[in-house]
This record gives structure tokens, sequence and C-alpha cells, in this order.
């Protein structure tokens, strides 16, 4: 071959090579870590960490390498905030405003379209491993909704399940019935195959619960190998437990902390996190993969305290805020988000956007060029700007909190007001969104400004009562699309009588 040959066949080989899935992947990985009831006040970079005696090195790293956003925003529980991440919609829009318990009909509709849906039609691999609390229905269940894989806890239940038999035993509600059987009918961990059957894997116990997130990351860890070795673009979902009571910590992370167990599982998730970006490296995808670490719902209350041994509470911190898991307060709503994309996201920067969790669904969709289903209200904005840094503000204003079938709140800009007072029930047995809270309601909105007063301690709604007006206006907005659009029959877990 002559040199003119060998010079024309030098530059076509770099051609295909460049234009070749194969040697170029188009549009980057996804790996959703979500944490499980971690205060807005828990993680280091927001002020937590090693000044709660639970360092998290990884999670301080993470902020360095890519964006934290100061103005995250959730709804009140576990199981809306997971319907509105998976559903870019207002957990309500699918009768799904209260967290799921087993005996209940709430479940997610098989018309739902999800963020695991998005990217299997974009041609990725999907797992999930951990928790789901979207339904045990076949309708409900990841795979019916996108997802390659699934391993984790019963898709109706949450982590605190794991102590079903031993309170079972404890006040001998089931009679002479051995423990054997007991754990046999108790809670199972799952898996399923798309495609294929629900499958038990092994008892739920508490022995496992305090090891499921090792187990949980070593099969993500497997996952991300996989994929890159097959050259095959994926989306990881891990909701794990870290966070979520009884933070029972694996043995090597037991005693680690300096404030008992929930700090343990604090430092145990930290440490999770950072074999995931470990595999990711080792995988050679790091520096095109979207990674997100993010929580669910602010901190427990005081009511799931008496898990930890020696008194020590099992609850995470609201920092400034209000409130906690289950109020429509910005304590429960608010909570902490790290994104870290290479080549995109700018390094140790913050962002104080609003930005919803139901924002995540219409951006990934637009980083990925593709349409979300316009058969249905889209409630979640494109923020894909806010994570390159070109705006500042980001592309939200408002946002609304729902508890059952209760509009208790809302926000506009730094502005929060309230519909119904939110108070302390006592032994009353009120619709609730996670704690013991109950409504009473009021004339008029109450109004707090939250960078005023963090703690939401002073009405100011006699002051600026011009506030109210764009609040009220987003929730006019709202109520238009369900003219066309209703919403199904809200969650309830206390108000029956054939309604």
């Amino acid at each position: 071959m002559d040199l003119k040959s060998k010079l024309l066949h030098a530059v076509l080989g770099a051609f295909f090579a460049a234009a070749s899935p194969v040697f170029a992947q188009e549009t980057p990985n996804v790996v959703f870590i979500l944490a499980d009831n971690v205060g807005f006040g828990d993680m280091g970079p927001y002020g937590g960490g090693e000044l709660r005696g639970m360092p998290t090195p990884i999670t301080d790293q993470l902020a360095r390498e890519g964006l934290t956003l100061t103005q995250f925003l959730v709804e009140p529980s576990c199981t809306p905030s997971r319907a509105a991440l998976m559903t870019g919609q207002y957990s309500i829009r699918n009768g799904l405003s209260l967290f799921i318990i087993p005996g209940t009909p709430n479940t997610l509709p098989k018309t739902a379209f999800t963020m695991g849906q998005l990217f299997k039609d974009a041609g990725y691999s999907t797992a999930i491993y951990g928790k789901w609390h979207l339904g045990i229905d076949a309708q409900s269940l990841p795979s019916a909704h996108g997802f390659d894989t699934f391993y984790g806890i019963p898709p109706n239940t949450s982590w605190d399940s794991a102590a079903t038999v031993p309170g079972v035993m404890l006040s001998h509600s089931a009679g002479d019935v051995p423990e054997k059987d007991l754990i046999d009918k108790g809670p199972w961990i799952m898996e399923q195959k798309a495609g294929g059957e629900l499958k038990k894997v092994k008892p739920f116990t508490l022995e496992e619960r305090a090891k499921i997130d090792v187990d949980l990351t070593q099969k993500s860890v497997a996952f991300i190998k996989e994929q890159a070795a097959a050259k095959k673009p994926f989306f990881l979902y891990l909701p794990f437990s870290m966070g979520h009571s009884p933070n029972l910590p694996s043995k090597d992370f037991a005693g680690k902390s300096r404030i008992g167990e929930y700090g343990d599982k604090i430092m145990e998730g930290d440490h999770h996190v950072g074999q995931v970006f470990d595999a990711l490296k080792e995988a050679g995808v790091d520096d095109n993969t979207i990674v997100v670490f993010a929580s669910d719902n602010g901190p427990t209350g005081l009511e799931f305290s008496n898990w930890s041994a020696l008194g020590a509470p099992d609850m995470g911190s609201s920092g400034p805020f209000r409130g906690r898991l289950g109020a429509g307060t910005e304590g429960s709503i608010r909570t902490f988000a790290f994104i870290r994309w290479p080549g995109h996201v700018k390094p140790n920067t913050d962002s104080y956007a609003m930005f919803s969790i139901m924002d995540f669904l219409p951006t990934f969709a637009a980083i990925l060029g593709k349409e979300l289903p316009k058969d249905r209200p889209i409630d979640g904005v494109d923020q894909t700007k806010v994570l390159t840094g070109e705006s500042e503000a980001g592309a939200r204003e408002t946002l609304l909190s729902f508890i059952g079938a209760d509009l208790v709140a809302a926000r506009w800009k730094q502005w929060r007001i309230y519909f119904k007072d939110e108070v302390r029930t006592g032994s009353g047995h009120l619709q609730l969104g996670g704690a013991d809270t109950g409504f009473i309601d009021r004339a008029y909105p109450s109004v707090y400004n939250i960078e005023m007063d963090p703690h939401e301690d002073v009405n100011v709604g006699g002051n600026f009562i011009w506030a109210m007006e764009p609040a009220l206006k987003a929730v006019m907005e709202y109520e238009a699309t369900l003219k066309d659009h209703p919403n199904p029959k809200p969650a309830n877990v206390t108000n029956f009588g054939g309604n």
C-alpha cells in the first residue's frame, strides 16, 4: 500500500471509529441514589456531617465535584415523593398523596408514565435496587414501568417492615403461631426480571435490615460493570435505606458515629455512595454519567426516636426549617440534592433555584432529546439550564403541597402560604401524611417568608397580603387542569363510609 493509500485508510478509519456507537455514547448514563428521610441539616455540605458527629467525606467530595441544590423540594412523605420523581407529576394525580401501607388500595396506575419507561424507550438498560413503595399490584411493579431488573423490599412496604414479625411476637398478636411460620408469611426481600414473576428471595428480618444497603450497593456495582462492559447506556435507580428508621447499621459501621445508630447509618450510606463512584471510574464511564444523590423527605419525628439504643434519637435534622416527615412545612419538603455530570455541571457550585423532585423527569427527557406524553399534565419543568449554570433562577417559581385529599400549602418564591393549620392530634384519628398531624381549616391563608423567618414562627400575612396572589394563581392553574384530567380518588386511610 503506497503512502497516499495509507493516509486515506487512516483518515477513514478514524472517521468511522468516531462515528461508531461502540466507541462513543451520545447520551449519558444516569445513576439516581435516593436516601430516605434524611433532613436538610444532616449532610456535611449543608452544615451537618462532622458537626453532627457523623462525617460524610464522600458527600463532601461530591459537592466539590458537582452542583449542590440549596432549594430542593419534595413531597411530604415516602410514596408521594417517589411517585412525583417517577412520573413528573404531583402525587395526587396518581392517587398516591399518602404513603402506601399494606391493605390499602393505593397503587401506581397502569397508565402512569415513569422515568423507568423514559430510559427504556431510549434504549437504556434499567434497574432498581431498593425501595419502590408504589404498590405490589402487577400493574404497579417496576417491571410494568420500564425497569429490566428489580431487587429489594416488598414494593408496597418500607424499611420498618423488617420489624413486623418481632412486633407480632412481642404482642402475641398471632396467638401460638410458631416464629418460623410468621417469618414465612412476613415481608421478604424480592426480585423480578422484566416479563417474569415477582419472586421471594429471603425473609426481610431485622438482621437483613442491618445489611441490606450492602447488598443493594453490591448489586448496583455489578450492574454498572456489566452494562459498561456491554457498552450499553444504563439508568440505575438506587433508593436505599440510609436515614429511615430503624437505622440498623451493618457490622462495619456499628458505633462509627458519635450520635448512635442514625449517625452510623448516615456514615454507611456515604461510604456506599463512594463505592458506586469507584465502580463508575473502574468501568471507565465516570465522565459520561450523571449522578444524582438526594433525599426523598425531611427527617422523621420523635414518634420514631425509640428505635435506637441508649435513647439516642433515630432521626435527622431539618436544619433551620420547621417540621419533619409527613408535614406540609418547609422542614418536611426541603432536603438535600447533589448533581455531578463532568463537562456539563460546573464543579464546586451551588444553586438556590427552586428545584422540585418532579423536575428530574422533564430534565432527563430534555437531555435525552425525548418528548414526554402530551395526554396528561406534567407538573415538572426542564431544569437543564440550572444544571449547566446557564440559569440562576431556574424555571420554577411555585410549588403546591398535598397531603391525602388536602391541598395544604403553596410556595411562591421565598413565600410559604398555608391553607390549613397543621396541629398535633394526640390520640385523634385524623388523616395524616406520615406522623401525628391533623388539619384545621383557615378563613384566610397564613403567610411566612422563609428567608426572613426560616422556622416559620411569624405569620406576616397582614403585612404581605400581596404574596398570596401568585400562590393562589398557581392553585387556580392547577385546578383548571382537573377539568380535562381529573384526579383519581385521593389516598385515604382514615375516612371510609363508602365515599
